[in-house]
């Protein structure tokens, strides 16, 4: 059985071609920096020996990025299943075969989701024509979550918003966080830190999420590239009041927050870390809110697990960047957490120092993997 599996975040694409049941893997592919004006960042590699990159594709939008991998593979004919490391659709949080009523949850889902939906729902359209003789999966990234305590969940609001319109946490990057869980899972209590162009971290205990930092949207939490992370609520009535429009007020929060809001420049960390090198405060200052947001995710759920294990760092930033590995955990000695500098800087899969008590480790992500796993065992029953 052939899998092709899209995973498409934020501001990037990622795709695995595999042939089940032996998993292996006929190709992957990735674009970087997807609706860049400046052009976006293409890899391409399979098990015959091909491969690329080209640093400056064009793929202005989540079709053209699509079909760069699509010629690549010479298509998709082969495919005998799509699998989509999906976001949301309330009324489905596990893994689904796609029909009109998960795309119509999809749908319902964007005002929750509305970058993320929006591009999953392209690329199930773009795939339904490129590959029409393939079953469609979705696995949702809200299923790994289902276990956070209530007390978690439900929000300090009026109850019947939680009854009536499904109000309550949901949290994502469940297969990202789900994968941790596995390849630590001689560790109890795990911090699992998904720093990437999209960033949450995730309180696990054995093998279960009971808390991740997103929300019923991916809108708070660690401040993301272009989304805002944890603000005041009330900044929106606010600005209303103040003759903003709604859609301008949508935008900043979604398009033109986050890091690239308040650096000015760019919510690229690579961008942020040059700049700020040159000087530039601003840069600087958006590097500071990020770090400092994860610090006190990891503060914060050290606590409700009652201590820590082990720390988990995947996705870009956390598997490439060690300087922001090295100012998160800096000072975090109380904790019981001490870094080994040279395994840092060679972004080594352990990072801890002989004496640190909780482990530290640098973990690939793949999430690719959950996914086609998840579409496999779904299919066989």
């Amino acid at each position: 059985m052939q899998i092709i599996v899209c995973n498409a975040g934020s501001t990037s694409l990622k795709f695995k071609v595999y042939i089940y049941p032996e998993k292996t893997v006929l190709a992957t592919g990735k674009v970087e920096r997807v609706g860049d004006i400046n052009g976006s960042i293409y890899s391409f590699k399979d098990n015959k020996g091909n491969e690329k990159i080209d640093e400056h594709a064009r793929a202005r939008t989540y079709k053209e990025g699509i079909d760069l991998f699509l010629n690549d593979i010479g298509g998709a004919d082969k495919a005998d299943v799509v699998a989509f490391k999906a976001v949301l659709a309330q009324e489905y949080p596990g893994v689904h075969e796609i029909d009109a009523s998960v795309i119509a949850s999809m749908k319902k889902g964007l005002s929750i989701a509305p970058v993320h939906n929006s591009a999953y729902l392209g690329a199930i359209e773009a795939f339904q024509e490129a590959a029409p003789k393939a079953r469609l999966i979705a696995s949702f990234e809200t299923a790994f979550h289902r276990t956070i305590p209530e007390k978690r969940y439900i929000y300090s609001v009026p109850y019947e918003w939680y009854e009536k319109y499904g109000v309550r946490k949901m949290g994502y990057h469940g297969a990202s966080h789900s994968y941790v869980a596995g390849k630590l899972k001689d560790y109890k209590k795990i911090i699992s830190c998904h720093l990437g162009g999209s960033s949450s971290l995730c309180a696990i205990e054995d093998g279960k999420s009971v808390n991740n930092s997103f929300g019923l949207s991916l809108q708070v939490g660690v401040t993301n590239v272009s989304r805002n992370g944890d603000i005041d609520p009330f900044i929106l009535p606010y600005l209303l009041k103040e003759g903003m429009a709604y859609e301008d007020i949508l935008k900043g929060f979604e398009k033109t927050g986050g890091l690239k809001g308040v650096s000015g420049l760019s919510g690229d960390m690579r961008d942020l870390r040059k700049a700020a090198a040159e000087g530039n405060k601003r840069a600087k200052l958006a590097i500071d809110i990020f770090v400092e947001g994860v610090r006190n995710y990891i503060g914060a759920y050290a606590i409700q697990l009652g201590g820590a294990d082990a720390i988990a760092f995947t996705a870009g930033i956390g598997e490439n960047d060690w300087e922001t590995r090295r100012e998160i955990l800096t000072g975090l000695s109380f904790m019981g957490i001490e870094m080994d500098e040279e395994k840092n800087r060679a972004n080594a899969f352990e990072i801890s120092a002989e004496n640190s008590k909780v482990k530290i480790f640098v973990i690939k992500a793949d999430e690719e993997s959950v996914v086609a796993d998840n579409a496999y065992k779904l299919l066989m029953g």
